[in-house]
């Protein structure tokens, strides 16, 4: 599984190749990217439903230690997604479903007020060199198609984008963009390798006045964007209208669409409203178009949601969009924490992923602040793969647990360069442990500047182990050997 450090994830492209020359495909053996000849609809759904086992599909069954006919199944039931659009050459597929281990997402892209490429390039690597399973590209500032190509020609994880964005550089005023300007942008950006769109189809003019009580109106970029348009218009959303042409754009390229949550609560008073839960219900309709177009898809869902409402958010999309794969942003459970929603979502991510989210969305510590930088998504990242690895522990997904009791074993046993191998972020473990006893010898001491050699419990157990003739270490329980890898594991994380 992509968490487990007992499997040994792909080395994202290096940046500092020429931006002339394109770096080195990241295909694996075997994985084509280009579609079957004749195939009108070269998507992962249209094959799995014609009883095919792709090349992708036997890919993350790989990784994710699973019989491929598993990932076959849940593709073509709906209830997973392989994001992988054919023009995506340097992609390591990877599956989104609740049958899977959970995986995240890291957001980055400029903004009007700041726009460096080579910086969105280092958000890439950081994103993926700490584990990020796809990566969303949210430009909205100058040269977001420049910014968009080097993210995708590096990038061996799914990319996503957020059309509408791009749109509105075509057009003086929200009110000037045209179906066509969207339609445009569509098809350049799924020619360009986007695996994934959110697209804010569920958002109808009929649901704006249902916001109007909220204490912070519509939060989604996307969905205020809609919203500003039918109220000037008076017209239905041209995206929820012109579906199916969305939809034969996706299809031609395999581009998986994420149908977006444009009226997601932006705080605790806010969530499980009517204005959400219509939205959800129009989502449940779309969900239904996409699978009959043999378009692969996935739900956004909230926000901000009080910890006692999370499952029964998570329980409602699934039961309204018929188990399509959740894709949760936090959600925050509590807003009054700015500079630390890092922390306020990884939270409810956790319980939303132990609920039965298939991915989770993370949320820096600059989240309502900034723009983040490369440490702030270093910081995301690593909350995020806290909480979908908590969630599947948890939920006793295969292979989770081991990672925890290795580590453990480590730890009784004072070995302190295995502790460091096995951790999630091993330079920083490291460096913790270094700030205060930094000499070599320490390595193999038993204790740490916390307890000092007087007080460590677990040298003084394993003292009392001795006295009394008990093994030192505890032998591996059952559940363990089944696990273990035949060799010593690789190092945790992505070169």
């Amino acid at each position: 599984m992509r968490d487990n450090p007992f499997f040994s994830p792909p080395a994202v492209p290096s940046l500092e190749a020429d931006d002339a020359v394109a770096p080195p495909a990241m295909v694996p053996p075997g994985v084509s990217r280009v579609p079957s000849a004749g195939v009108a609809t070269p998507t992962q759904l249209h094959f799995a439903r014609s009883g095919v086992i792709t090349p992708e599909m036997a890919y993350v069954a790989a990784v994710e230690g699973c019989d491929p006919a598993l990932v076959r199944s849940e593709v073509a039931a709906g209830r997973a997604i392989i994001p992988a659009n054919i023009h995506h050459l340097r992609l390591q597929p990877m599956v989104i479903g609740k049958a899977f281990c959970c995986k995240i997402n890291a957001n980055i892209g400029n903004s009007a007020l700041r726009s460096d490429r080579g910086v969105e390039l280092e958000k890439l690597h950081t994103a993926v060199h700490h584990g990020s399973d796809t990566v969303m590209d949210l430009s909205t500032g100058a040269d977001i198609h420049a910014i968009r190509q080097g993210i995708i020609d590096h990038s061996p994880v799914p990319i996503g984008t957020v059309p509408i964005y791009e749109a509105l550089e075509l057009v003086p005023k929200v009110e000037d963009l045209t179906i066509d300007h969207y339609l445009e942008v569509l098809e350049r950006q799924a020619a360009q390798g986007v695996d994934y769109f959110t697209i804010h189809a569920g958002v109808l003019a009929e649901h704006v006045p249902l916001t109007t009580h909220r204490i912070t109106g519509i939060v989604s970029r996307g969905g205020a964007i809609m919203a500003q348009w039918m109220t000037h218009h008076q017209e239905q959303n041209p995206l929820y209208t012109h579906f199916d042409e969305i939809l034969e754009v996706c299809a031609r390229h395999d581009a998986s669409i994420s149908l977006g949550d444009g009226l997601r609560p932006g705080c605790l008073a806010d969530a499980s409203d009517a204005a959400q839960f219509a939205e959800l219900d129009t989502l449940g309709e779309l969900t239904l178009r996409c699978w009959h177009r043999e378009v692969q898809v996935m739900i956004e869902g909230p926000g901000h949601v009080p910890f006692d409402q999370i499952a029964m958010n998570v329980q409602r999309q699934q039961e309204v969009c018929r188990e399509a794969p959740f894709y949760v942003l936090g959600p925050l459970v509590t807003d009054v924490a700015p500079g630390y929603d890092h922390i306020t979502s990884c939270i409810g991510a956790t319980m939303a992923g132990f609920a039965g989210a298939a991915m989770l969305c993370y949320v820096t510590p600059k989240e309502h602040l900034g723009l983040p930088d490369l440490e702030d998504v270093k910081q995301g990242v690593i909350a995020y793969r806290i909480a979908a690895h908590a969630a599947d522990v948890a939920l006793h997904r295969p292979g989770a647990r081991e990672w925890d009791d290795a580590l453990s074993r480590a730890r009784f046993a004072f070995d302190w360069e295995e502790q460091f191998r096995l951790a999630m972020d091993p330079q920083t473990a490291r460096a913790f442990h270094d700030a205060s006893l930094p000499a070599e010898g320490y390595k193999s001491a038993k204790f740490c500047s916390m307890c000092g050699p007087k007080f460590c419990s677990m040298r003084i157990t394993q003292d009392v182990r001795r006295i009394a003739g008990a093994p030192l270490i505890s032998p591996a329980l059952p559940s363990e050997q089944a696990h273990a890898p035949a060799q010593t594991p690789p190092v945790n994380g992505r070169a």
